[in-house]
């Protein structure tokens, strides 16, 4: 009995170490506001085997207290909790400023389309039900991720001869390596996948940096120094743009 309880507690590792290499992409920051502590156990254990790494609630309110103190890159929020809703606290986020870009799925046993289209319409980035493989979950945040916040991935970019790949951490400019530092590496990660729009500082210190780092503003712009630096040698440095009033821009089609 006890063997056998071992053997299924070994397969199920196994396929979500499996799952793991099949589905792999950048470990992320994911807050998981579940009141079941099972279930809450369950998708923690399998999510944190995966790489990432968990933060757990057990209602609204402490996922908003966590939230105040620090930015996590998706929240997983069952919809049924004590108190206020999954479903309010996913509309209450996307109302404030602070919070209105975080990825959010919602978990529910609620399968009828009125009830899918109620979570999406507060704010859900995607809607899984229960009950849902291990396979499916990390997939679902796996392409959220790479909507929402494509930095989380590791999915190589390229742009404009200059190419990034997550996975290795290298960098190559027309095929040549360039020796980046982590922060720029970060940085340069974040601002090609976000390539063509302008990012005032405070809104890279948030993205790179993480929002809780209290650090001055002009600190990007010694990173971006030295980001440029870094990508002088095969003439990419040009592709990183100050924009006079704004902050920066990485474009593939430099002025």
């Amino acid at each position: 009995m006890i063997a056998r309880e071992i053997e299924t507690k070994l397969s199920r590792l196994l396929l979500t170490i499996a799952c793991f290499l099949e589905l792999s992409y950048m470990a992320a920051n994911i807050l998981l506001v579940e009141d079941e502590p099972a279930i809450q156990e369950l998708i923690a254990v399998n999510l944190q085997h995966a790489g990432h790494h968990v933060i757990r609630a057990r209602d609204a309110e402490g996922a908003l207290g966590i939230v105040r103190n620090a930015l996590p890159d998706l929240l997983l929020i069952d919809w049924m909790l004590p108190g206020m809703s999954g479903v309010s606290l996913a509309r209450q986020l996307r109302q404030e400023e602070r919070t209105s870009r975080i990825p959010i799925i919602m978990l529910t046993a609620r399968s009828e389309e009125h009830d899918k289209i109620a979570g999406l319409e507060a704010g859900a980035d995607d809607y899984v039900t229960k009950p849902f493989s291990v396979r499916e979950l990390l997939a679902r945040i796996k392409a959220v991720l790479r909507r929402r916040s494509p930095q989380m991935t590791d999915d190589p970019v390229e742009v404009g001869g200059l190419r990034l790949e997550p996975e290795t951490r290298r960098v190559f400019g027309s095929g040549r390596p360039l020796a980046l530092g982590p922060t720029e590496f970060r940085l340069l990660h974040f601002l090609m996948t976000h390539a063509e729009r302008v990012h005032s500082r405070t809104q890279l210190l948030d993205q790179v940096w993480g929002d809780h780092v209290f650090v001055e503003e002009r600190t990007v712009d010694v990173h971006i120094r030295r980001l440029r630096k870094a990508l002088e040698p095969s003439g990419h440095d040009r592709l990183v743009e100050t924009v006079r009033g704004s902050g920066y821009r990485f474009t593939a089609s430099p002025a």
